[in-house]
């Protein structure tokens, strides 16, 4: 990022997570290669010194400073030094806005804290083994049951998905409706029938865990509905 498009308080932003990368990542990322996944520890390192969640409002522990900008230094900074397994981008610039956006004031107070903290890794589901990245043909189904959903079906290529503690799962909640009927349901670690696959092979981003996930009658809350019901493709 130029210069001249940063303040005072984002220089010291980047000199404090060029720090952290220098000691927590950079010596490591070798053997987290090797070994083809990071340790997690980092992760709550990361939330401990407010490198995660940084647009999450300070009453859900967060900075509560919205600005991209921010998010862009960490990506320039583990690029720089190649830590291409660190997942944070993906936590910070796509779930967590999704909960800001989407999430009611209920789920906000219980999931936020957790990923601001780095307490929870987070995910999102979308991809299968036979539908690919369309998404209107996603065959994961959440059907209801009373108070709950409980979905089946598999994902692949999730980045994030050995660690996850929270998982956005695109699901699909009406049957031959294509992209109206698809929603986002909320899955977390512990869950009965939520399991994980293989830890995938890849050309590169080898520290990265990218995994395959296994929903099996897995049961969650109808509270875990993340935004409209049959809304994913317009929220």
């Amino acid at each position: 990022m130029q210069e001249q498009m940063l303040t005072d308080e984002h220089r010291m932003f980047r000199d404090a997570f060029r720090k952290f990368v220098e000691k927590e990542i950079a010596p490591y990322h070798a053997q987290w290669e090797k070994e083809g996944q990071v340790d997690k520890r980092i992760w709550r390192k990361a939330g401990e010194n407010g490198f995660l969640g940084m647009d999450v409002p300070e009453e859900y522990g967060g900075l509560g400073v919205k600005d991209f900008r921010y998010n862009t230094l960490i990506a320039e900074e583990l690029t720089r030094v190649g830590a291409s397994g660190v997942g944070y981008g993906l936590h910070n610039d796509i779930v967590i806005p999704y909960v800001l956006d989407y999430g009611t004031e209920a789920q906000k107070q219980a999931w936020l804290p957790k990923l601001a903290s780095g307490e929870w890794v987070s995910a999102i589901a979308m991809t299968e083994p036979n539908t690919g990245s369309d998404l209107a043909r996603v065959r994961t189904t959440a059907v209801r049951d009373g108070d709950e959903w409980v979905i089946n079906g598999q994902k692949t290529f999730i980045t994030n998905g050995i660690h996850s503690d929270f998982v956005i799962v695109v699901c699909k909640t009406k049957q031959d409706a294509g992209a109206h009927g698809i929603s986002l349901i909320v899955v977390e670690e512990g869950r009965a029938g939520f399991e994980r696959g293989r830890n995938l092979e890849k050309i590169g981003l080898h520290a990265q865990d990218t995994a395959e996930l296994f929903f099996r009658d897995v049961r969650v809350p109808v509270t875990n509905l993340l935004g409209a019901k049959t809304r994913a493709f317009t929220t």
